[in-house]
């Protein structure tokens, strides 16, 4: 008896990946039309955005830009200076303001250190050292990190979120304990290396994250439905257990 090709059963299990990555992005372009994800005037607002924005709502985020922004403190050389007190009421509507001025004014130091305060000299830098110089930031993990070298500096690197695993974990297309490494390599490995499908991707997920695939998601309505099995969505509950959604 012939044994089964395992090279052969590989090259179906990727090109079944590429398949239904693609798919996920044509039907979410499709409902939603261009995001032109990330919301930010400058490389600088984009990267203070992405620090500022770890567990919040973007809205809240764009308050505190405002805030930053009409009190003459979105500068590195501003955030540094300002009184804490000063700096601390322009972040409160982002949430654990205290802990998002300690890191933004990581970053700025960072910046002015290595770069004259400069995000153009910043963004010269080769992508794998970039990245590594951001993880060495107080405050900065691989989710801010890749966003502010997709958003604020032009790098096709793919971003995971909490989104991404969900939705992706509820269709069957990963665990839903799959780490940021697994995941984004899942992107990258399965689309071109393209920065405005990278860009378009994202912003799509944090939508249809937003809309549709909450922790009670609404399936019925979400432009993925047409890919759900019978039995699923998969994991809405917590745990690693499958559980089917109540009717």
């Amino acid at each position: 008896m012939q044994k089964p090709c395992t090279e052969c059963a590989g090259k179906r299990r990727q090109d079944e990946a590429k398949q239904n990555i693609r798919l996920v992005y044509n039907l979410l372009i499709a409902h939603y039309g261009p995001t032109n994800w990330w919301p930010g005037e400058t490389p600088f607002e984009i990267a203070i955005g992405a620090i500022l924005t770890q567990n919040t709502a973007w809205t809240n985020v764009e308050r505190a830009i405002s805030n930053l922004n009409s009190g003459g403190l979105l500068t590195p050389h501003a955030i540094l200076e300002a009184p804490d007190d000063t700096l601390f009421a322009a972040l409160r509507p982002s949430g654990y303001f205290r802990i998002k001025a300690q890191r933004a004014r990581a970053f700025c130091a960072y910046l002015l250190e290595q770069y004259g305060g400069d995000m153009g000299a910043m963004r010269k830098t080769p992508t794998d050292e970039l990245r590594e110089e951001l993880l060495a930031i107080n405050g900065i993990g691989p989710e801010t990190a890749d966003d502010i070298l997709l958003y604020a500096c032009e790098r096709p690197v793919f971003v995971v979120d909490a989104y991404t695993r969900r939705i992706l974990s509820r269709h069957g297309l990963c665990e839903p304990n799959a780490n940021y490494a697994k995941l984004q390599a899942f992107f990258e490995d399965n689309l071109d290396r393209d920065l405005v499908v990278f860009k378009e991707y994202h912003g799509l997920i944090v939508y249809v994250g937003k809309d549709f695939c909450r922790k009670t998601p609404k399936c019925a309505t979400c432009p993925l439905a047409d890919l759900l099995e019978p039995d699923q969505p998969w994991h809405v509950d917590s745990g690693n257990e499958r559980s089917r959604q109540a009717s």
